[in-house]
């Protein structure tokens, strides 16, 4: 095996380091973010919680109202863990309480990798204030030790 080192000039090494940064720099900076968060929340432990209801997805034909209602309402269940997230979005805030009550901590992260966090109360509701518009994922830990995640949600 011969020493490869002496084979290759300083100008030669500096030319394959410039182009492998510029093949970094070709990436999107958003693509290696989303990549980077998809990531930050994985564990074995987070059982997913799905959409149950959006308000949003429910058909309103039945409905007797002459404008649609100023609030969005958003419910996520975790069967095995049976804990369930319930969100209402109004004036550009998250509003939520975890079913049965309890304590713990939200996070809301996008996948740009920006993390909110707020503390869930002891009877179970929680702010989040801005609400996220771009991308966001739903993390809830409880004292009591649920730990789950919802999928990527858009508002």
């Amino acid at each position: 095996m011969s020493d490869m080192s002496e084979n290759w000039s300083e100008e030669v090494l500096l030319a394959q380091i410039a182009e492998a940064l510029e093949a970094a720099d070709a990436i999107p900076h958003d693509f290696v973010e989303a990549g980077k968060a998809t990531f930050a929340w994985r564990t074995i432990d987070s059982e997913l919680a799905e959409l149950a209801f959006d308000s949003d997805l429910q058909d309103h034909q039945d409905l007797i109202r002459s404008e649609p209602a100023p609030l969005r309402a958003l419910t996520f269940t975790a069967p095995r863990a049976a804990v369930t997230i319930e969100i209402e979005v109004v004036d550009g805030a998250l509003l939520g309480q975890l079913v049965p009550e309890q304590a713990g901590e939200i996070h809301i992260v996008t996948r740009t990798g920006h993390d909110t966090s707020a503390v869930i109360d002891e009877v179970g509701y929680f702010l989040i204030s801005p609400m996220p518009v771009a991308p966001f994922r739903i993390h809830c830990q409880t004292a009591s030790g649920v730990n789950m995640s919802t999928n990527w949600i858009t508002l």
